[in-house]
């Protein structure tokens, strides 16, 4: 099991991000009629955390892999369905958001009906991109794990949820099992299908699992507390959103203080599943852990 500062860290993050940036750039069309291709190139391109093609490389990476066509594919076909997601979440019958990644939300640069074209158009490409591996059986496993994170038993499910609980007073394991779909889903299937496509064995994938959950569920956290203690300058996203309106928040359940110090334990959570899976490398991995836990927006 390998080890690298900080520094040494960064560097792989620039390497990686320009790689996935070349990909997306590379893949996403032009071409699509009456304006649709500008509108899904402004949801996905120049902008973003990009957290999950991030996850998806360093899980491959943890089982020896490298950023073969297959893990390239899952990386950004995650980060599709990530972008589509929230075109989507921004709409007026949704969150109705006017900012995203610090400039106008696609509905807003495109109108209403553009932007729930792109968010189509966007989910199905994903599936594309996976489905054009040539390893057949595994283009399938990765397209059947991703669909299983974005459909009713994810993230779809969990923003049902969402809406359905406005102004209503969760427990707390409600308030997981909502954000478990909701946020989680997505960022464990980065990880798992990143481990998959690099040809992860069953042990090692079950320490991944275990990590994504953890990191999942504390990514949700942060989000909550920042939408508290953040600007919208510095989110790039309007801040206060959840507070404004009415919606319940683990901030609102557990106090400022009780949510950092429950994000703390998932941070170590997810710190102690990786050194149960027997992993080629496991620093890059901790190092995106402990930004998604400390990080400012």
């Amino acid at each position: 099991m390998t080890h690298e500062p900080i520094t040494a860290f960064k560097v792989w993050v620039a390497d990686a991000l320009s790689a996935v940036e070349s990909a997306l750039q590379a893949w996403l069309p032009r071409d699509a009629p009456a304006g649709l291709g500008d509108a899904m190139r402004y949801a996905v391109l120049d902008g973003g955390k990009r957290l999950r093609p991030l996850l998806a490389l360093g899980a491959a990476e943890s089982v020896g892999g490298g950023r073969s066509e297959a893990v390239m594919r899952a990386a950004c076909a995650v980060e599709l369905i990530h972008a589509y997601s929230l075109v989507h979440d921004d709409l007026p019958c949704m969150d109705n958001d006017v900012l995203r990644r610090g400039k106008p939300t696609v509905h807003v640069r495109y109108g209403q009906a553009q932007a729930l074209l792109a968010g189509d158009a966007l989910q199905a490409l994903a599936f594309e991109w996976l489905l054009a591996i040539p390893d057949e059986a595994l283009a399938a496993r990765l397209a059947r794990r991703l669909a299983q994170a974005a459909g009713h038993a994810g993230m779809a499910g969990g923003q049902a949820i969402d809406l359905a609980e406005v102004g209503q007073v969760l427990t707390q394991a409600r308030l997981e099992e909502m954000h478990r779909r909701k946020t989680g889903a997505l960022l464990l299937a980065s990880v798992q299908m990143g481990a998959q496509a690099a040809g992860a064995d069953e042990r090692a994938l079950a320490a991944l699992t275990a990590y994504g959950e953890a990191l999942g569920l504390a990514f949700q956290v942060v989000d909550d507390v920042l939408d508290v203690v953040a600007d919208t300058a510095t989110l790039g996203k309007t801040a206060g959103k959840d507070a404004a309106a009415d919606k319940p928040t683990f901030v609102s359940l557990l106090g400022l203080d009780g949510a950092r110090r429950y994000a703390d334990a998932l941070l170590s959570r997810a710190h102690q599943a990786l050194g149960t899976g027997a992993l080629a490398r496991t620093d890059r991995l901790q190092h995106l852990a402990d930004w998604v836990v400390r990080r400012t927006h």
